[in-house]
């Protein structure tokens, strides 16, 4: 993990407050295509279905609680301030939904794909229930 604190600029009242969210080993991609993108999730909306990138994707939660889940890993719900990472390729994106029915909730991705494929697929059902095995069990 890279160390972004220090000392050699700015006085202590106005040094700027640099903070690592999270930190992952990102598979290689050859000529990637990167985009950044914010989401903005009305109270209760499920946001989009089950769905996959060409390549991973790193988020950070601005507003709110999201419902994520990737496939073989438990759902969680991250709040305000949490981030989140998902590899891309083969992997399902089963949830990005507002775990609020009564507030919004906003985050914003970078995400690096295949240039030329869509940044998102949606999963047909036939392939989410061949796939259902490798689901972890939901709450």
């Amino acid at each position: 993990m890279h160390d972004h604190t220090s000392t050699n600029y700015g006085d202590e009242a106005t040094r700027p407050v640099v903070e690592v969210v999270s930190s992952h080993n990102a598979p290689p991609i050859p000529a990637a295509e990167q985009m950044t993108i914010h989401v903005t999730l009305p109270p209760g909306s499920m946001g989009t279905p089950p769905h996959r990138h060409s390549g991973p994707a790193f988020g950070y939660v601005i507003r709110g609680e999201l419902r994520f889940e990737l496939e073989g890993e438990p759902e969680q719900v991250i709040s305000t301030g949490g981030s989140f990472w998902e590899p891309g390729g083969d992997v399902i994106h089963y949830q990005d939904a507002n775990n609020s029915s009564d507030a919004v909730t906003e985050f914003v991705v970078m995400m690096f794909g295949v240039p030329g494929e869509p940044m998102l697929t949606l999963v047909d059902p036939e392939e989410l229930e061949a796939r259902r095995p490798r689901r972890a069990p939901r709450p």
